[in-house]
């Protein structure tokens, strides 16, 4: 059996995410592959998740956390350096998902940590008040190849979760149902000593120890995407708008605040990401500046591109109202997107 092992020197996740999805589609599914590689403070949401529904985009522009979205289901999810990634791709009829967890949890008994799966996704440790999930996974497959990628929390900062997956306190209602998350806890819980560098290692070699032979290592970087057009294919299509904030169902967006110019609601109705409906309740003095941008905003992209054009055009028009304008438009753009 060939054996190949990736490893990111990236925290980039639309790299990363890229070289899951290059992975799958373009490389021989005969090979038993590993892919371990970590996020830099990202949030990932599942592929039909809206981002103004899951995630705090005020905070995360604010704490410079980047929004990637995957191409398999699931819910949203917040990375950092502290957060070990996997990905496992198999050929289709040799795949057993008992293998996979049998190296992950082959490589902690490195680190005397034991645990157990829990129903079809989890991976938890035992703790006083009962197990906890340190592991979360999901699959996907084709005729050929099946793959299995997860998480493994190390160290990552717990507190931050709440932060960034918690839907703003402005008024949002968004179709579908609200996430639920499970009691979580990091691995340096059990023992302070595992690092992501020594847990690589261990998963390596748990990889090549399970399948007896040596695997071949390859470094991946940004610098790949010169070298693979397959790869920078991929990069190019999930980090851009379209895929991260216009591949939503319909939804809409409230917002108020009280500004230079008068108080301002705004009422957002949007579809796959385009402005379908604008309604903009406000005491603002000059009506005919709302009719403007009522008029011009409805029918385009959801985002801060759009605010800046818009309000660009309207301060060409309305030049002495040119600051409470600015202000506007860092307020609304603060809301919509990263």
């Amino acid at each position: 059996m060939k054996l190949k092992v990736f490893l990111s020197d990236s925290f980039n996740p639309h790299l990363n995410l890229a070289t899951e999805e290059w992975i799958f589609h373009n490389l021989d599914p005969s090979q038993q592959i590993l892919f371990l590689w970590r996020n830099q403070d990202t949030v990932v949401i599942g592929r039909n998740q809206n981002p103004w529904s899951e995630c705090n985009l005020t905070q995360m522009k604010s704490d410079n956390v980047t929004l990637a979205r995957r191409t398999t289901g699931g819910g949203a999810v917040f990375h950092d350096l502290g957060n070990t990634n996997f990905t496992f791709l198999s050929p289709k009829e040799a795949y057993k998902r008992e293998n996979n967890i049998a190296i992950i949890f082959n490589a902690l008994k490195n680190f005397e940590i034991t645990g157990e799966a829990s129903g079809r996704n989890d991976l938890l440790i035992p703790f006083h008040d009962g197990p906890r999930k340190f592991s979360g996974s999901a699959y996907r497959e084709k005729r050929d190849r099946a793959f299995h990628h997860g998480t493994l929390l190390i160290n990552t900062d717990l507190t931050r979760l709440g932060n960034y997956l918690t839907p703003s306190p402005k008024k949002l209602q968004a179709k579908g149902k609200e996430s639920v998350r499970a009691r979580v806890a990091n691995l340096t819980e059990v023992n302070e000593n595992i690092k992501h560098d020594i847990i690589v290692e261990a998963m390596v070699e748990s990889f090549e120890k399970f399948y007896g032979a040596k695997a071949e290592i390859i470094s991946l970087s940004m610098e790949s995407l010169k070298q693979i057009p397959e790869l920078k294919e991929q990069y190019d299509s999930l980090s851009n708008w379209d895929w991260l904030y216009g591949n939503t169902l319909v939804f809409s967006h409230k917002m108020d605040e009280y500004l230079s110019l008068g108080f301002f609601d705004f009422q957002f109705q949007v579809t796959d990401g385009l402005i379908t409906d604008l309604k903009i309740f406000t005491d603002c003095l000059y009506p005919q500046l709302i009719e403007d941008l009522t008029a011009n905003l409805r029918g385009q992209a959801y985002r801060g591109e759009t605010i800046q054009q818009v309000m660009t055009k309207a301060r060409e028009k309305f030049a002495d109202l040119s600051t409470g304008l600015t202000e506007l438009e860092q307020w609304l753009c603060r809301h919509i997107e990263i």
